[in-house]
């Protein structure tokens, strides 16, 4: 099979812009899990020796718009999970808020024959580029669900998940 038949093939499956649209509809749940906590447990809440959910949403940040810039061929960065400015609830939601348009933003300037291409994000996770996109969507899922189960173990009820 050539690039062409694979493009087409692929594209009748998913098309760039419908992976787009599902990985921001995590987005949008996950940014509402972040607003469903108090300022403080965010920071400080833990179970079971997990994080506190401020550090995976930190940990998804440090992710996500630099792996979309590297994808997008605007160099490879350290992967950096310590954000100075992620200090406060409303300091991370921002900082969701901007990934989330640079993402945006990146991903127009990815052809679709890229996806089939192999990358090494952050100069250490060798794979193809959709199965790399792919692993930042699994991975904020898995996240998502440890804070759902912080809410919960506070009492409250998270977003429900089908509201993408």
């Amino acid at each position: 099979m050539n690039l062409e038949e694979t493009r087409k093939q692929a594209a009748s499956v998913i098309t760039s812009a419908d992976l787009l649209k599902h990985w921001q509809g995590h987005r949008s749940l996950t940014r509402r899990v972040i607003e469903a906590f108090p300022e403080k447990e965010l920071f400080e809440f833990t179970v079971a020796g997990m994080r506190p959910f401020a550090a995976m949403a930190q940990e998804l940040l440090a992710i996500t718009a630099p792996g979309i810039r590297q994808v997008a061929g605007h160099g490879t960065e350290e992967l950096n999970e310590q954000l100075d400015q992620a200090g406060s609830k409303a300091s991370i939601l921002t900082l969701w808020d901007e990934a989330t348009a640079e993402i945006d933003r990146y991903w127009a300037q990815i052809p679709d024959e890229r996806f089939h291409e192999r990358i090494v994000a952050f100069g250490q996770y060798e794979g193809t580029v959709w199965s790399t996109i792919l692993y930042f969507i699994d991975n904020e899922i898995h996240h998502r669900g440890q804070g759902y189960v912080y809410l919960r173990s506070l009492g409250m009820e998270p977003p429900y998940f089908w509201e993408r």
